[in-house]
């Protein structure tokens, strides 16, 4: 039997906060010893080559945080079982506590590695943190999960949140630090190759980071967002995306700055809580059908032609960001210089891989997992599948975004697309002239050069779309 103050292995994955964390808050709370832990394990390993480099750099922003405190991360990698039953007989700890995941590969894990502990007389705890609203806590009045989004939002605009959790004011350091990895040696940024150094200054991780930006959000942008949201051209949306994927800020924080902005009569308030509740409405889609993440949601959609072959000439094209439609390559080379792209602008570019080159919205998915600092699983796969028509409370079928009818909307003066797109532009900005930088050598591109023709023009991709749309009409509910 394990001594009563035996210490604590706190294993965080997607919660690199000290603050708004509901587990951490209750590790310390019990007096106990806390060794703070990472594992990169084979769902890290998955990652993307944007999202880990990003993992990367949260994980130097955590580790100096808790250094501040007068804690430790320790950073093991190899098969998560195996290195948690190395920490217990290294350091005699006597529970492992973590924060809960949603996604499928990360519950069969968790309950591979809980059951796993127990039997070897191990206290096991997970804890919610992630989410605002458990995925199993919401359902309809027949008592199944909701697959329409506004019916959801009803549901919980009204429940209590509970308030974010302060700091723990100290994390009991164990007696002897069991050995960490040297984080250089993993080189998380590897696949990023130059990218890495484009990116770069267009990133502030870490908590404090999170915070800062939420703040400036409130004081400055919430009044304009209902209005302005959906402008690429104007800084207004709260940046925060990259700080919930990576748990460095929690949602309870964010909901409660959200409310009191409304409190005071802010106007964009509502509507920016009804954004951070589709992320909410994502994982709660996840949750109950991961196949989501895989396929389509609609069955019905199982044989649509779209274009399955990721190497095809207008993939490569529109993969490149040379469509030769502004408002789509803008929003592309957007991503590849800062690893984010505004969501009116993805709503764009992903219409037109899906719609107008009829592609697969599965490819796309797969490159923005790719390339996203941001990405997060749920919200991808939503996204994706909500452009393409294949998924719950999805675009209909005929909505084909036309770029340049958004761009006039969206973009009136040009300011976004001038951003991103060098070729034509006498002096580009150095955001334009960026993405030549970030992008590979191998691709062979130059600001000098001619500025793309459409590999498909917007009149024709609109008709072949929806000439196969319509010959499947009776098949699509909408």
């Amino acid at each position: 039997m394990k001594a009563d103050n035996a210490p604590i292995i706190f294993w965080f994955r997607r919660d690199l906060r000290l603050s708004d964390h509901p587990g951490l808050a209750a590790a310390a709370a019990t007096g106990r010893p806390v060794i703070s832990v990472f594992i990169r394990d084979e769902v890290v390993e998955a990652l993307g080559a944007a999202p880990k480099w990003r993992l990367g750099l949260g994980l130097d922003a955590f580790a100096c945080a808790l250094h501040a405190r007068g804690s430790r991360l320790i950073l093991r990698k190899g098969k998560a079982l195996e290195v948690l039953r190395d920490l217990v007989d290294e350091t005699g700890a006597g529970s492992v506590h973590w924060t809960r995941a949603y996604d499928p590969a990360s519950i069969e894990r968790d309950k591979r590695i809980k059951a796993a502990l127990k039997e070897d007389g191990i206290e096991v705890a997970s804890s919610p943190g992630h989410l605002l609203f458990e995925p199993w806590t919401v359902a309809t009045k027949a008592g199944g999960p909701f697959k329409v989004y506004s019916p959801y939002w009803r549901a919980v605009r009204s429940q209590e949140v509970p308030e974010a959790s302060t700091e723990p004011s100290r994390l009991i350091p164990p007696e002897t630090w069991p050995r960490t990895e040297d984080p250089g040696d993993w080189a998380l940024g590897s696949e990023m190759r130059r990218g890495a150094s484009v990116l770069r200054p267009h990133v502030q991780p870490g908590e404090a980071a999170a915070r800062a930006a939420l703040d400036h959000f409130v004081d400055k942008n919430v009044n304009r967002y209902k209005d302005l949201r959906d402008r690429p051209d104007l800084a207004v949306t709260s940046g925060l995306s990259e700080y919930l994927s990576l748990g460095e800020i929690g949602p309870r924080t964010v909901w409660h700055a959200g409310m009191r902005a409304r409190e005071t009569g802010a106007p964009g308030a509502e509507a920016f809580l009804r954004q951070l509740v589709w992320r909410e409405f994502s994982y709660h889609l996840m949750y109950h059908s991961p196949s989501l993440l895989n396929g389509n949601w609609r069955p019905e959609w199982d044989d649509f032609p779209w274009n399955t072959d990721a190497d095809h000439p207008n993939v490569a094209a529109w993969r490149q960001a040379g469509t030769g439609i502004p408002m789509v390559d803008a929003g592309l080379r957007e991503m590849y210089v800062t690893g984010r792209m505004h969501n009116r602008t993805r709503m764009i570019v992903a219409s037109y891989l899906t719609k107008h080159l009829m592609t697969h919205w599965k490819i796309g998915l797969d490159w923005f997992a790719d390339c996203l600092i941001d990405w997060d699983p749920a919200a991808n796969a939503m996204g994706w599948q909500w452009v393409a028509g294949s998924g719950p409370d999805a675009a209909p079928y005929f909505r084909i975004f036309n770029p340049e009818t958004q761009a006039k909307k969206f973009d009136p003066d040009g300011a976004y697309r001038r951003r991103w797109i060098a070729e034509g532009q006498d002096a580009p900005p150095e955001t334009a002239l960026s993405y030549f930088d970030a992008v590979p050598e191998s691709w062979g591109l130059r600001p000098d050069a001619e500025y793309p023709r459409p590999v498909v023009g917007l009149d024709e991709g609109r008709r072949v779309a929806l000439s196969a749309y319509e010959s499947r009409r009776w098949r699509v509910t909408n």
